[in-house]
């Protein structure tokens, strides 16, 4: 129905423009009617101030090191939850520690500081006694644990040495 009306011819009652004829017959489409005349207005966008070139400015200097910020907080954040996971077990696990966890902490801290007192002299001695009789002290107490961290460090040790070995391999070989 839309299509058809605008085929259609109608007479339309204008006013004229002083000794102008009236034209007896037009189409809707030459009708003025919905035309906007131009405004002579135009919209300018006002001049920045003193306080906003000083902060484009600003944002222009540190753009380089919010960038680097954002690149390195990116690498480090899986380290970063890590850790935070770590705090939260261990949180976890100290609230509702076994009846017999303080004492056997504190057997596991004597053999550090056994290890620390025969350890005299040498700074690999004091890196390696401490920690090899509590890590043995507490392999005593928790053998399952031990057996897990175990397992993990060897499979870690072995893929250190595989990228040493293809590292050094790259190095000699021309």
């Amino acid at each position: 129905m839309p299509g058809i009306f605008s085929m259609l011819q109608t007479t339309v009652l204008a006013a004229t423009d002083g000794d102008q004829e009236p034209t007896p017959l037009i189409n809707r489409d030459e009708l003025s009617l919905y035309t906007v005349p131009r405004q002579a207005a135009q919209y300018t966008e006002p001049e920045a101030g003193e306080l906003e070139q000083s902060v484009a400015n600003l944002r222009k200097l540190v753009e380089p090191y919010t960038a680097w910020c954002q690149v390195t907080y990116d690498k480090v954040k899986p380290a970063l939850q890590t850790v935070v996971d770590l705090g939260h077990d261990t949180y976890a696990y100290s609230k509702g520690h076994p009846k017999d966890f303080y004492p056997r902490a504190v057997v596991v801290g004597l053999a550090g500081v056994l290890g620390l007192y025969h350890a005299r002299g040498s700074t690999i001695k004091k890196l390696i006694y401490p920690t090899g009789l509590m890590a043995l002290c507490a392999s005593l107490y928790y053998p399952k644990e031990a057996a897990a961290v175990a397992k993990s460090t060897g499979e870690c040790a072995y893929d250190c040495a595989v990228q040493s070995y293809v590292a050094v391999e790259k190095i000699l070989k021309p």
